[in-house]
């Protein structure tokens, strides 16, 4: 009877260690070729359906080779356990034709919680769609993203390679809870519009670790983010770390809780900045914060631009913006500028900017303008601690024009 009750208890043990995890679904088995010819979307989406509908957390397996994703691959939940793509080795490649992508993104992946997405190069191939743009004078741009991750929350991105995005390379949109980590982004300083990750209506995102290089923000942050952490981000080139632009449409949500720490600029067209555009709507973005973050020939290292207009129309000096920005520190931030005005504070006339802090500022200029950096100020009286460099708020302020423009983030 012994015998037989150790038996028993055996198989019961095997079968729920059966039922723990799923092997995983490799996506050849499904049909894909990895010959960089034959479009394997399908087979992926294949694989993904079956793991996302397992049982048991399930992982799916994109093995070494290079994989030609042609048409949309859309990724969607909810799925019943949680579930992993592994990528590690492979390279996935889109269309280089600018129309052959419809619709807002290439790789999307829609309300799933718990994934994780791993290694692996995605090559947007958007050399072509860069000649093609022309966002700069329509505001708007059509072209869709490397990725986008709308309502993925609790979940890790980690280990992956964005290449030549058409339009941004990543976009957050409601990512509750989710880390990045580890991330490679890739593009010229020529690529039009690439912000590396753009982030919107997200409560509780971790961006750790990551090398960005680009030819728009390295990250740019949206209307409704809170509570997000952003360290050991390597920039350069690309337009820096953004909050905003914001004020451009009406009923955005407010911005709450930005904590920026241990970055590096390197020949960046802009450093830090916050953003609004003149005319706006009201809105608020309070509790921001930069700390140690280092400058090499950065342009603009530390900005508020409350006239934020890269078109055409905006009227700065008669349309103030209503968007109340309250709450900022810049502390620890030195390097070197690559244009005289290393601070330059921005603010509303109608709603000047409110308990802004500068501590422990060190920005050298050295170039043809003359040496020494300049700080200038408006509409703001911003607190000091400890040395500032240059003095705050010491030189008359001078017009101010933004390099570039912006398309429509969509998001």
């Amino acid at each position: 009877m012994a015998a037989s009750t150790s038996i028993g208890l055996f198989l019961f043990v095997g079968f729920l260690v059966a039922r723990t995890k799923a092997g995983p679904i490799d996506v050849k088995t499904k049909g894909a070729k990895g010959d960089g010819v034959a479009n394997d979307a399908e087979a992926i989406m294949t694989a993904w359906k079956e793991a996302c509908d397992s049982p048991n957390p399930c992982q799916v397996v994109i093995p070494p080779g290079t994989y030609m994703v042609s048409s949309p691959l859309t990724l969607s939940g909810p799925c019943k356990n949680p579930i992993e793509i592994n990528a590690n080795g492979a390279t996935l490649k889109a269309p280089s034709d600018p129309t052959g992508i419809k619709g807002p993104g290439w790789i999307m992946f829609k309300n799933v919680d718990k994934m994780t997405l791993s290694g692996g190069i995605f090559d947007g191939q958007g050399q072509e769609a860069w000649k093609t743009n022309n966002a700069a004078k329509t505001g708007k741009c059509d072209l869709p993203y490397n990725f986008r991750f709308d309502m993925v929350k609790a979940s890790f991105i980690r280990g992956i390679t964005s290449m030549n995005s058409k339009h941004f390379h990543m976009n957050f949109l409601g990512c509750d809870g989710t880390t990045v980590e580890k991330v490679t982004i890739e593009a010229p300083a020529e690529s039009l519009n690439t912000d590396g990750m753009h982030i919107g209506r997200t409560n509780g995102l971790n961006i750790t670790d990551c090398t960005i290089k680009t030819g728009d923000d390295c990250v740019s942050i949206g209307d409704g983010s809170s509570n997000i952490h952003i360290e050991k981000i390597k920039c350069g080139p690309g337009h820096g770390i953004s909050i905003g632009s914001l004020g451009k449409y009406p009923d955005e949500a407010p911005i709450d809780g930005i904590f920026i720490k241990g970055c590096t600029m390197t020949g960046t067209d802009n450093g830090l900045r916050i953003k609004t555009w003149p005319g706006s709507p009201p809105g608020k973005a309070v509790n921001m914060h930069f700390d140690d973050v280092q400058m090499e020939n950065v342009g603009n290292p530390i900005l508020i631009d409350q006239e934020y207009c890269p078109y055409v129309g905006c009227k700065p000096e008669t349309n103030s913006s209503k968007v109340k920005i309250a709450d900022v520190s810049f502390k620890g931030i030195r390097g070197t500028s690559s244009t005289k005005a290393a601070i330059r504070l921005l603010c509303s006339k109608d709603i000047p900017c409110e308990k802004v802090e500068l501590a422990d500022i060190d920005l050298k200029y050295e170039g043809k303008e003359g040496a020494g950096a300049i700080s200038e100020c408006k509409n703001v009286k911003p607190m000091t601690t400890g040395k500032i460099i240059p003095e705050a708020c010491a030189a008359p302020v001078e017009p101010f024009k933004e390099k570039g423009g912006e398309a429509d983030s969509s998001s």
